[in-house]
């Protein structure tokens, strides 16, 4: 107990730095991956704006680079990372590396939850005189929003536990602070800290993703 509070300033800079990567990464994935769902929906056969050329070069590279480990694509990404950012090391570059695969993941996500929207109602829109951009915007992300909540709730927790490899690219963060100052040096209290704090955070983001899916739901 003694170590952690020695160790208190970094341990709250280690909670910053988690926070500063999670957010970032969701607004960057999560903008990038809603844009490849709405590609993949709206371009699939007998979809709003079909497009077989499209949607399957999309379908292809996500598929291509959802299954890889994420600790194999940081390294793999490095060289991308270099040329875009200007580093391959530390925060920033795994904001890069996470905003990547959670683009490809969440962009799998956002097409299978759009699918879910009753064509039925879709086309009644478009019996109604809707255009395909009006009825994505008023009729289908709508109807779908409530799942949608859900699956970037799933996202921004897989987020989460991402984070705890940045120390491999010397980024910081939980999950390396309770790797080099817990579990390196035979400091179990502090290891545990670092994880109930990130047990609380993942809880709070999946309590207020429910809360808000419900809410979504209900109306």
């Amino acid at each position: 107990m003694d170590r952690l509070f020695e160790l208190g300033s970094e341990f709250w800079v280690a909670t910053v730095e988690t926070l500063y990567m999670v957010s970032f990464t969701l607004l960057i994935g999560g903008l990038a991956g809603l844009a490849l769902g709405l590609a993949l929906y709206t371009t699939r056969a007998g979809s709003l704006l079909e497009n077989r050329a499209v949607f399957n070069t999309l379908n292809v590279v996500i598929n291509f680079f959802r299954p890889i480990p994420f600790i194999i694509f940081i390294a793999a990404v490095q060289p991308l990372s270099r040329f875009v950012i200007g580093t391959g090391i530390g925060n920033n570059a795994l904001i890069f590396a996470l905003s990547l695969a959670a683009s490809f993941a969440i962009g799998r996500i956002v097409e299978q939850n759009l699918l879910t929207v009753s064509p039925g109602v879709i086309e009644a829109a478009k019996a109604m005189g809707a255009g395909p951009f009006r009825i994505l915007r008023t009729v289908v992300i709508p109807e779908a929003l409530g799942p949608l909540i859900l699956g970037y709730t799933f996202v921004m927790v897989a987020i989460v536990d991402m984070t705890a490899v940045a120390g491999v690219i010397g980024g910081g963060g939980l999950g390396n602070f309770a790797l080099v100052y817990g579990y390196r040096q035979f400091e179990p209290v502090v290891t545990w800290a670092a994880v109930l704090l990130i047990v609380v955070f993942v809880q709070g983001v999946q309590f207020f993703g429910n809360w808000l899916a419900r809410k979504v739901l209900r109306r």
